[in-house]
């Protein structure tokens, strides 16, 4: 590999597209469906977190938490299971899903969970941003790219992404701080990801031009 294509590794093992997005919206989904239905959940709970945070009016919150806790897991499980490693992205971001659900549960405030969005992507922008101020463009590792692109390429993609990510952040404060539950809940399902999805299909010209496939091409 030369020297501009060392921000990602495309030769390494990677899952197929199709169960990557399964892995990544699966527990998302049992979330949001935790929260609509915490009966038909709450069962399944009840050996793990105390019966008392189950039921009430912020049962579909806190059902929904531990849900969310559990299938995080037991998607990383899969996916180091599949290729015998895990990703930088999900391992972070199921790390501080760990850290700020059982936080929830513990003290039984839901203030955690909102939080663990706008953490996560603060977290992510400012190591991408951070990696430019430093020459260096870690967007291939964070978002674990099976892609190559020229060093220019990299740049503007880091810095697009790491944008984005600061953008997602200071939306869910938005949203959390002026929304129900209920609404910030269907907003992370219905709203924060085909807003992610139409990015990143607009960062498909930039990716075609830079990509060094694409170049070659058109040399012969």
């Amino acid at each position: 590999m030369s020297k501009e294509l060392v921000e990602s590794d495309p030769k390494g093992q990677h899952l197929p597209p199709l169960i990557k997005l399964a892995l990544e919206l699966g527990p998302l989904g049992l979330f949001f469906f935790a929260n609509t239905r915490p009966g038909l959940f709450a069962p399944l709970m009840q050996p793990l977190v105390p019966a008392s945070i189950l039921t009430g009016g912020q049962a579909g919150i806190f059902t929904a938490t531990a849900v969310f806790m559990l299938a995080t897991l037991v998607a990383l499980a899969i996916h180091y299971r599949l290729v015998g490693k895990l990703p930088i992205m999900p391992l972070v971001s199921g790390i501080v899903v760990l850290v700020f659900g059982t936080l929830t549960l513990v003290l039984h405030d839901e203030l955690f969970i909102k939080l663990k969005p706008t953490i996560v992507n603060a977290l992510f922008g400012s190591v991408l941003l951070g990696g430019l101020l430093f020459g260096k463009s870690l967007l291939g590792f964070v978002l674990d790219s099976v892609f190559e692109l020229d060093a220019e390429g990299w740049r503007k993609l880091t810095l697009r992404w790491g944008l984005f990510f600061f953008f997602l952040a200071l939306l869910n404060e938005v949203v959390w701080r002026t929304q129900t539950t209920d609404f910030w809940v269907n907003f992370k399902v219905f709203g924060v990801m085909p807003i992610t999805l139409a990015f990143a299909l607009a960062q498909t010209p930039l990716i075609m031009r830079h990509s060094p496939a694409t170049d070659e091409g058109t040399k012969s």
